[in-house]
């Protein structure tokens, strides 16, 4: 069983007025965040760029989750921009090892996304060259997209053949289900609309830790 888990909140918007209000929410209440980028080529919508990121001073550590196709085109820039750690999806590259190898040389973390419909056997042979799993509970490229239950399966499946890996979710996570994800063996939950889209983010996100927290107890 998994003795500590993260809720991370997730940053995802089109318009970088909003996105320095959204980073300066979280300020308040952590100090770890993720932002979401999306090309509307890899996924059906478009969000905040690179360079609007670059264009903020905060105290966020983050991470950058890449929904675009080709990305290892903008390793470099997100680099330049602050990013800790990158997680590309195994579907949006033809070469998903070099992307791995060319993330290490920059010196950040890397992460490897998986869609839904993704089985395990595709991308297994890359598990032991990252530094984590980001498994998708939805079809990228919506915020507030519908859940997908079979995904925990999946995880509970992964979890077994790889007990010391880290595991994310990501996507359709909120206060009914997160005590149900929590008890698959991950390590990381990220949350988007059910942190930012609520009356009061911060007392929102406090309660999903203490739920996620507790669930494992």
């Amino acid at each position: 069983m998994i003795k500590n888990i993260r809720v991370l909140p997730a940053i995802l918007t089109d318009k970088p007025a909003e996105l320095e209000k959204l980073v300066r929410q979280a300020e308040s209440f952590t100090d770890s965040a993720q932002f979401d980028i999306m090309d509307g080529q890899f996924v059906p919508s478009h969000s905040v760029s690179c360079g609007d990121i670059a264009g903020l001073k905060t105290s966020l550590h983050w991470e950058a989750h890449l929904m675009v196709l080709r990305p290892e085109d903008c390793l470099e820039d997100f680099k330049r921009a602050g990013a800790e750690k990158i997680v590309f999806h195994f579907e949006a590259t033809p070469s998903p090892e070099k992307t791995i190898k060319a993330i290490r040389k920059l010196g950040l973390q890397v992460g490897l996304a998986i869609n839904p419909e993704t089985p395990i056997s595709d991308f297994s042979p890359l598990v032991k060259q990252v530094d984590g799993v980001l498994f998708l509970a939805v079809h990228p490229g919506f915020y507030g997209a519908k859940f997908i239950p079979e995904v925990l399966d999946k995880i509970i499946e992964f979890r077994k053949a790889y007990p010391k890996v880290e595991i994310g979710i990501d996507g359709g996570i909120k206060e009914s289900n997160i005590e149900q994800v929590a008890r698959t063996g991950l390590n990381v939950i990220c949350v988007g609309s059910a942190i930012f889209r609520q009356s009061d983010p911060a007392a929102s996100y406090r309660r999903l830790v203490k739920m996620a927290t507790a669930a494992i107890a």
